[in-house]
């Protein structure tokens, strides 16, 4: 057997004796230790030790953890911002491609087109160089630009109603309604923080993902036509929906000739 002096209290475990065998009193002891009351107190010690550590996180991150904003406080004003402009006279007049890129200015704010692009391709993200994937997220922005962010004039004068909202993580959807006299069409936004901001990388619109529907047509483009086919189809598809925008723009002008003229 071995003898172990401990200059300490033994009160670390407990402030009693633990057996009537091996009796302390919270000064200096001298202990004997036999196998079976090491192994008793090794048990307890580890027990005693992982309770802490599975507290720690609670104790100390808990105090230090940073208040995550709130995404719905954040959209709000980003999207009343957005209204304000399409309703601004100015705006109005400015020539259509102008219209567009400015509204995409504002959406920048707080829709994360990076995160968009890399979603919507997916595996073959990866797969690319930064000079491709830049190619790519401008490429997509301008798709965007014209596919949807113009047509969200049609939207001036409905209303926005703010429903619930759910965050888990660096993640969180934020549900909304936009509704006229005649309709309402359920649109939720899926952002993602980053800093103290929260971005958004996918828009729901009556339950048809905006970021699934793009990535299921690139699938197939990229299957048979690999990545340059995609590109060269973004690419005429942006020059199409250009001149469909420039088309309209110039017949609304001839319609109302007095409007064009300010």
């Amino acid at each position: 057997m071995v003898i172990f002096r401990f200059e300490r209290d033994c009160g670390i475990l407990t402030s009693r004796c633990m057996t009537n065998k091996y009796r302390c009193d919270r000064r200096h002891v001298s202990v004997l230790f036999k196998g079976e009351f090491v192994q008793k107190n090794s048990i307890i010690l580890s027990i005693v030790i992982v309770a802490v550590l599975a507290m720690a996180p609670f104790v100390f991150h808990g105090t230090a953890r940073a208040v995550v904003p709130d995404p719905t406080e954040q959209l709000k004003p980003f999207l009343d911002k957005i209204v304000v402009e399409l309703k601004n006279r100015d705006f109005k007049d400015d020539p259509s491609c102008r219209q567009c890129q400015r509204i995409v200015d504002i959406a920048s704010e707080h829709f994360d087109f990076h995160e968009m692009s890399k979603r919507v391709l997916g595996k073959q993200w990866r797969k690319l160089s930064a000079q491709q994937r830049d190619q790519f997220v401008s490429l997509f922005t301008r798709l965007l630009q014209y596919a949807y962010i113009g047509k969200v004039e049609d939207y001036v004068d409905t209303k926005i109603q703010f429903g619930k909202q759910r965050i888990k993580g660096n993640r969180a959807e934020v549900q909304t309604q936009l509704v006229d006299a005649n309709k309402s069409i359920p649109v939720s936004y899926i952002m993602i923080l980053k800093g103290d901001k929260w971005m958004a990388y996918d828009i729901i619109v009556e339950g048809v993902s905006l970021i699934r529907n793009y990535m299921e047509q690139f699938r197939s483009i990229l299957r048979d036509e690999k990545f340059s086919g995609l590109i060269d189809q973004m690419e005429h598809k942006i020059l199409q929906l250009e001149e469909e925008k420039n088309k309209k723009d110039a017949a609304g002008k001839e319609e109302n000739p007095a409007a064009a003229a300010g």
